[in-house]
Parts: C-alpha cells; sequence; structure tokens
C-alpha cells in the first residue's frame, strides 16, 4: 500500500473509530461488535506502524496508553478548583435556600447526583486535547495527561474548534470494573482496593498509562471552568452544550424554582443511589443562572451559590452463623463470614471476607454473634463490628491444619495470614493454574476453572507444564470437550508460549509479585535465566523493590521443584527472554537519591526527571542503600533519619553542584 492509499484509509478508520467509540462510552449505545472494533483498532494500529509519519496525538490508537513515562509534573490552574460546602440534613438545605434568597429572590436550581471519584481538569485548544490534571489543592494539580487520554469517553477532538475550552469532571471507576479489579487483586492475594473512588486515583496516578487503560475508569463532566469563543450563561445551557462538543455529562440534570421540590429531588436520588452502575455519596443543589453566582459570591472556601448533600452510608445488623475457610495460590488460608442473608445496597448478601485472625480477634467475633455489616464503596461487604456477643463464645480461632489436603497450615514471622505449607496441596494447585491462564498472565483462552478441576480429577495436569503436553485425545475425552473444543485449547496454548518473560514471571505466581513488578524484574535481567541468578542485592536494588519481595523471589527460585518446573517449561518452547531496558548513564550513575521537604525553585517531579536523566535512581524511602537525601524546607522524619543513618544530605543547589560535576 503506497502512502497515499494509507493516508486515505487511516482517515476513515480514525473517523469510524471515533464514532463507534463515542456511540459505545458516551451514548451508551453500542452500533458494532466489540470483535469488529477491535478488528478496525488492529488495521490502525497496523497502518501507523507501517506509516509513522501518518500517526496523530488525536488518533483512537492513543487510548492503549503508552510507555512508562508518567512524571505528573505539576500544573496551576487558572480557575481555582474549589470544593463544595457539604451540609447533612433537609433542614441544612432549606437554610441554604433562605441564604441565596436574601440575595436572590426567584433562583432556578439544578439538582444533579454526586459522583464518587477524583476530580480533574481537561483543557482543549483550538478543539483539540491539550492537557489534563487532577484538583491537587485545588490551586496546583498533577499532570495525568497520557492516563487520561487511556479513558475511553474523554474526547481527544471536539465536534467545534474552540480557541480555548477547560472543562471540569469526575473521573470514577464503574462498580462492574471495580469488581473485576478487586478479584484480580485477591486472586493474587494483593490488598485489594477499598472502594471505586480509591481504584479511581490510584489507577489515574499509574505511571504506566497501560495500566491504566486497563483499569475501566470514565467520566462525567459537570462544568465549564473556562471558554473562548462561546458566550454561555447557566449551567443548564453550559451542560447542553457540552453534550454537543462530545462530552459525556453529568447523567441527570433537573431544574427546580421551590427548594421543597428540589429536596424531593435529592431524596429520589438517594432512594436509587444504588441502582446507578457508579457510585454517589450524594447530591449537588447549584444555582443556575452565571450571573446570580457572581452576586452570591463565594466565602474563603466555598462556593455560595451551591452545596453538596451527603447521604449517609447503610450498615444492618444480622447474625454470624459460620466462618468458611479457603485456600489461596500461595497457601493463604482465608476466612469467610457466613451470616443470615440482608439486603445492602441494593442486593441480598450473605458472605463477607474476614481477612486474617488478627482482624477476627480486633473485632472480637464468636460464631452466634450478632455483626454490623455494611459494603465497602457500596459493593464488598465488610463486617464492621460487633453488635451483640454470642453469650460463653469463645473469639474464633483458625485452624492450624489446612481444610483442603489436611497438611500444617503455619504462620510465618512478620505475617498477618495462615498458609498451607504443602506445596502439591489441591486447591493450591487448582489456584496457581487457574492464576498461569488467565488474561493478564499466559492468557490461555477456554482454559478456565471449570476446565482446570476436570483436568486435575482426571489426573491429567499436576503443574504448569503438563499443560502443554496435553493431547486432542486426552482433552476430546473430557466432558463437554469435542474435537474442535480440544483443538482450539491445544491452539491457544501452543500461542501463550511466545507471551515472554514479563507475563510468565507474574504467572508463576511469586508471593508478591504482580504485573509491575513482573514486569520491572524481566526488564532489569532480561532472560530467566538472569533472574534466577540474581542475588538478593541485585534484585532489591531494582526501583520500586524491597527486601521482602526480593526475599520472595529468591525463596521461589531455591526450591528445586520451582525450577524443574521451570526447566520443563524451557523444554516445551515457552520463550524466557525480555529486551533489556537500558539505565540512563551519567554524573550521578548507581547512586541513589530521597527527596523530601520543599525546594526553593525544583518541584519533586523537576528533580526526580533531573536525578533520572543522570542515571540516579529517586527512591520513596531512606534506608542505607541511600547515597543521598535531598532536603528543602519543612522536611520531616526522612531527614532525621538520614542524620541517624549518617546519609549525605544536600540541599537543591547540593543537588545542582552533582548534576554538573
Amino acid at each position: 500500500m503506497d502512502e497515499k492509499t494509507a493516508q486515505k484509509r487511516v482517515q476513515e478508520l480514525r473517523k469510524l473509530l471515533e464514532r463507534y467509540n463515542h456511540a459505545y462510552y458516551v451514548l451508551d449505545n453500542p452500533l458494532v461488535s466489540d470483535y469488529e472494533f477491535d478488528r478496525l483498532m488492529h488495521e490502525l494500529i497496523d497502518l501507523e506502524e507501517a506509516f509513522p509519519q501518518l500517526q496523530s496525538d488525536t488518533s483512537p490508537t492513543k487510548r492503549v496508553g503508552g510507555a512508562a513515562a508518567n512524571t505528573f509534573a505539576p500544573v496551576h490552574h487558572a480557575v481555582q478548583m474549589g470544593s463544595l460546602q457539604d451540609v447533612f440534613s433537609t433542614e441544612e438545605l432549606r437554610a441554604f435556600d433562605q441564604r441565596v434568597r436574601e440575595v436572590i429572590p426567584d433562583p432556578v436550581y439544578i439538582v444533579e447526583p454526586k459522583i464518587d471519584g477524583l476530580s480533574v481538569a481537561l483543557e482543549y485548544h483550538d478543539g483539540v486535547f491539550f492537557q489534563g490534571s487532577t484538583r491537587g489543592d485545588g490551586v496546583t494539580g498533577e499532570d495525568v495527561s497520557e492516563n487520561l487520554k487511556t479513558v475511553r469517553s474523554i474526547p481527544l477532538a471536539v465536534s467545534q474548534p474552540l480557541p480555548l475550552l477547560e472543562v471540569r469532571g469526575e473521573v470514577y471507576m464503574p462498580r462492574q470494573s471495580f469488581e473485576r479489579v478487586v478479584a484480580r487483586q485477591l486472586e493474587n492475594e494483593e490488598e485489594p482496593f477499598k472502594n471505586p473512588r480509591n481504584a479511581a486515583a490510584g489507577s489515574l496516578r499509574q505511571k504506566d498509562s497501560r495500566i491504566t487503560a486497563q483499569r475501566g475508569l470514565d467520566i462525567f463532566v459537570f462544568q465549564v471552568q473556562r471558554i473562548e469563543g462561546k458566550a454561555l450563561f447557566s449551567h443548564r445551557e453550559s451542560l447542553d452544550y457540552l453534550k454537543e462538543l462530545g462530552f459525556k455529562v453529568i447523567p441527570s440534570y433537573r431544574a427546580f424554582t421551590q427548594i421543597e421540590d428540589a429536596i424531593r429531588e435529592v431524596e429520589q436520588i438517594g432512594a436509587n443511589r444504588y441502582h446507578y452502575p457508579f457510585d454517589i455519596d450524594g447530591a449537588v443543589i447549584k444555582v443556575d443562572d452565571f450571573s446570580q453566582r457572581e452576586q452570591l459570591g463565594t466565602t474563603a472556601k466555598f462556593p455560595k451559590w451551591a452545596v453538596a448533600f451527603k447521604y449517609p452510608p447503610e450498615e444492618k445488623q444480622t447474625v454470624l452463623r459460620n466462618i468458611e475457610v479457603k485456600v489461596g495460590r500461595t497457601g493463604a488460608l482465608t476466612p469467610t463470614a457466613v451470616f443470615d442473608p440482608i439486603t445492602l445496597a441494593g442486593t441480598t448478601v450473605s458472605r463477607a471476607v474476614l481477612h486474617n485472625q488478627d482482624f477476627i480477634d480486633e473485632k472480637g467475633i464468636s460464631l452466634g454473634d450478632t455483626i454490623v455489616v455494611r459494603k465497602a464503596g457500596d459493593i464488598i461487604p465488610e463486617v464492621v463490628s460487633v453488635a451483640k456477643h454470642q453469650e460463653g463464645a469463645p473469639i474464633y480461632q483458625l485452624p492450624n491444619i489446612c481444610p483442603s489436603c489436611g497438611s500444617v497450615a503455619q504462620r510465618e514471622e512478620g505475617e498477618a495470614v495462615l498458609r498451607c505449607v504443602n506445596l502439591s496441596c489441591p486447591a493450591q494447585v487448582a489456584r496457581n493454574l487457574t492464576h498461569f491462564a488467565s488474561r493478564d498472565a499466559m492468557d490461555i483462552d477456554g482454559l478456565g476453572p471449570a476446565l482446570i478441576h476436570q483436568l486435575l480429577q482426571a489426573q491429567l495436569v499436576h503443574s504448569a507444564a503438563d499443560l502443554y503436553e496435553l493431547t486432542e485425545g486426552q482433552l476430546s475425552g473430557l466432558e463437554r470437550m469435542g474435537k474442535k473444543s480440544a483443538e482450539n485449547l491445544l491452539k491457544a496454548l501452543e500461542n501463550s508460549k511466545g507471551r515472554g518473560l514479563e507475563r510468565l514471571l507474574f504467572a508463576l505466581g511469586i508471593r508478591g509479585i504482580g504485573q509491575r513488578s513482573a514486569q520491572l524484574l524481566a526488564r532489569q535481567f532480561g532472560s530467566m535465566e538472569a533472574v534466577m541468578a540474581a542475588s538478593l542485592e541485585e534484585v532489591s536494588a531494582i526501583d520500586g523493590f524491597g527486601e521482602i519481595l526480593a526475599e520472595n523471589v529468591r525463596d521461589f527460585f531455591a526450591l528445586e521443584q520451582n525450577r524443574a518446573l521451570i526447566s520443563r517449561l524451557r523444554e516445551l518452547g515457552l520463550r524466557m527472554t525480555c529486551e533489556l531496558v537500558q539505565p540512563a548513564s551519567g554524573s550521578l550513575t548507581g547512586k541513589t537519591f530521597v527527596l523530601t521537604g520543599t525546594l526553593p525553585n525544583l518541584t519533586r517531579a523537576q528533580a526526580k526527571e533531573k536525578i533520572e536523566q543522570a542515571g540516579g535512581k529517586v527512591s520513596s524511602s531512606v534506608s542505607k542503600k541511600t547515597d543521598y537525601v535531598v532536603a528543602g524546607e519543612e522536611a520531616g522524619s526522612k531527614l532525621t533519619k538520614a542524620n541517624e543513618l549518617g546519609i549525605s544530605v544536600v540541599d537543591e543547589a547540593g543537588l545542582l553542584a552533582l548534576l554538573q560535576e
């Protein structure tokens, strides 16, 4: 294909994909299947790779995330991103109305749900996305542009080329995405996000935008901050106009002239809060007319023309009937409370994870207790407290015997969990294989928990390596596995062999090694042999690793059965290499820095960038491995620890001198 033909096709594909993207993510009206969308996206990716001169910052391909290069530089907000005054009763809403009417006799109020997410500003120049930033302290936020580009409901170009447009919105994680992320974290025995807001904030501040792209974030835009080339006179008018431009605006905004009608709408939103596919933590009442807002003005903290009504969390009591104990893929014994069914946040729940023995001891939980349960973030059930203790009942103690295989369960020093010590425990093998085949690991299509259970029952597999020696005859003999299904699975297994070192390290299920740490490990050493041969000091020196993670890696590869598994996988043809990322070299090569306090001229992000460009590394904590602590005004405990350990302390001028050496 010549360049002219390619350019024409690229333009066609971009137009189609943005149309389909807007229909799916903004209008909730899909026009094509996911398969067709993915097919067109891959065609565009291939063309842009073949013709780099045709790439564009507004291409739909930019939404998949780029390299891990985000530095979160500070952004000064031209219009302050303030917060609203919270109120908790209808009496406070009536008092708000009274204050407004002392200045504006006939206000029109807009009532809308208050999305529980992370506030951001989106800036457009000549109709094209220019920059996105977090709220921060309202005056200064952080540049998260690359991560915001992965949110598919954010237009990369609006329908009218306004000279300047800045809007404010709330980035959130839909409940479905949150449940998927938490399920993955629990499967990996990682600390799960507490609620969707926490998850959205953590996802938006990922240094690798590819991880953000996988988290399923969304946004509702609810305010114009700045605009040139268009006059707007009311809030309702501005939201209608933003919809025309292609933004996904707040889902409902209704106008009322009487406070009692507005209060009824607030109560109605509250009654329906659990029917939304996202979290809300309240409703907002704001004066519609912009000129009236100017008349009302602001206090030192809040605008006088709006308030946010906050809903209380829903908690209910129930009776604890049983505690079930399951075994995770690393042998961790996890207790789950089983209680009389109750309705919370619009659904019936009867189970909640109790985490570990320390959690049970802290709450004083016994079988038969009346417990208080709520949904964390209105999604994940959790036991809050004991309302009434069962008389004479002892605090529940986890068994020191594995419920799956009967082996001893031990609590290692420094850990809160009990673990089964039997590496051949059936429950661990099943979960390990499920993790190995999962999408983020080896991505073996068609190999789910049910089929793994069948394979284990038939004694066809005992480890991940056995999967690659399965035959069509063995598979087609299983229940609901015909010849075609067997062929498809064997093809998926063959395809998975080329996933590479990053995915394989994650798939092995090394304790504490998630996707990001597996990626760092692979890119630091480049091959499985190098990872296995690495010393504890070499692994713990990786930015983002500590001694515990390094010990987990060392202990995993020290076990003979794990080394034998790697050897078999290598013989079976799995790729065990990765492209090495060459560290920057310069005056600070091999030196580790910790930043603390406020520097006179450089922001922390700018100082970090300069250090890394000179080959140095920036750590978040002070240890014996730290070479320099860069201290500014109001330096805290990090400076104290540096002095205790005898670590060199420099100011900004000292850092600049080191950079110039």
